[in-house]
């Protein structure tokens, strides 16, 4: 009994095209014959998400299995496209134009290794001072006891028989409009034309292999959040002799507790009493060097921003640093007890309008508040 395809793909009912792809992209992918091989049933997983693919990416389709399921598209005459199409390899080809793990193109010839992406986490610290980070993803790489060429060492390299060295099969079809030539890659030697007489003992004669790759990346001074480090030819080894893919490292700077990033800048918070607000006083703050104390001026109003200059983030793509900058958030006492409470009054009744007028540099409360609600 054939299984939901939303449950084939891991989606909900109400995906959307872009979700679909994405999804089978990354199914197919982890089918992959070179990646997979522990799997022997993994061809048939592909084609069965290949079909849910196909259904779900047509609206029509798609409109008759959401309402009468299975039985709705037989009795429309549905068939899938890629039930018996060829090999595998094939079936990768129709839909990516070449096996996703590889590039493109056709088989065969020399073609570039596919990319790999990996992801990283750093602290803030890290990523302003620069880190080396160990990295480990998985690879196809070069079988190493074959050298690439997939026979078993000391045995011969042959002429394929099935198409004669050509690396094609061609098929002809005569229809209303005269004959049809359908033209594929050879399913025995995979369009190189030669095949191995004995395939190598560790890569069944495919001339790669997956492994676990460890790997040292270079983590630069500056970098923010979600960038990505490309380093060249650390991909998917490249097929019939072709350059390797590259490999992206996307880095992910963890938050810090004390510390916010604006660009090359740094926000941060001290806190202080009404009191030592109105008296003035001095704190201490976390920065990227260590603790730093900074000097609270008498009458600092609430959200004063004290500016460190040269305290922030190194730059990626010029000299120097950022700044922080430190914002003042001043609290007011609460559960009073009554002697302070009796204190408070008699400081209140002792306040005159030139205590609370503010200095003609800072802005009006009323200025304030409208750059707030409107930007």
């Amino acid at each position: 009994m054939k299984r939901d395809y939303y449950e084939t793909l891991g989606l909900s009912r109400d995906a959307g095209d872009r979700e679909i792809k994405s999804s089978f992209r990354k199914l197919a992918r982890e089918l992959h014959p070179d990646v997979n091989q522990h799997d022997p049933e993994a061809e048939e997983k592909f084609k069965e998400a290949a079909e849910a693919y196909e259904v779900l990416t047509d609206p029509e389709r798609r409109s008759v299995y959401d309402r009468y399921g299975h039985e709705g598209l037989q009795s429309s005459g549905f068939h899938s496209n890629f039930q018996g199409f060829g090999s595998f390899a094939d079936i990768f080809d129709a839909f990516f134009g070449g096996d996703p793990l590889f590039g493109g193109g056709m088989r065969g010839g020399a073609t570039q290794g596919g990319d790999i992406a990996v992801a990283i986490e750093v602290s803030l610290a890290e990523a302003a001072s620069g880190a080396t980070v160990d990295v480990e993803y998985d690879l196809v790489d070069r079988c190493e006891h074959c050298h690439g060429n997939g026979a078993e060492p000391g045995t011969p390299i042959e002429t394929c028989s099935r198409c004669g060295g050509a690396g094609q099969l061609r098929a002809v079809t005569r229809t209303a409009f005269g004959q049809l030539v359908r033209q594929a890659v050879c399913d025995t030697c995979g369009g190189d034309g030669r095949v191995a007489k004995t395939p190598c003992s560790e890569c069944s004669g495919r001339g790669r292999k997956a492994k676990r790759q460890r790997l040292d990346v270079e983590v630069p001074p500056g970098i923010a959040d979600q960038q990505r480090i490309r380093l060249t030819g650390r991909g998917h080894v490249g097929e019939a002799g072709g350059p390797p893919g590259d490999l992206y490292v996307l880095v992910q700077v963890a938050e810090d507790e004390n510390l916010l990033r604006d660009g090359d800048d740094l926000v941060s918070i001290v806190t202080v009493s009404a009191p030592e607000a109105a008296l003035g006083t001095a704190k201490t703050v976390d920065t990227l060097d260590g603790e730093h104390e900074v000097r609270i001026e008498p009458g600092t109003q609430p959200e004063t921003v004290i500016t460190l200059h040269g305290r922030g983030m190194p730059s990626l793509r010029r000299r120097g640093r950022g700044d922080q900058r430190v914002v003042v958030h001043v609290v007011i006492p609460r559960k009073l007890s009554a002697e302070q409470r009796s204190l408070l009054r008699r400081f209140a009744d002792s306040l005159s309008d030139e205590n609370l007028r503010p200095p003609e540099e800072d802005e009006s409360l009323l200025a304030r508040l409208r750059r707030r609600a409107f930007g």
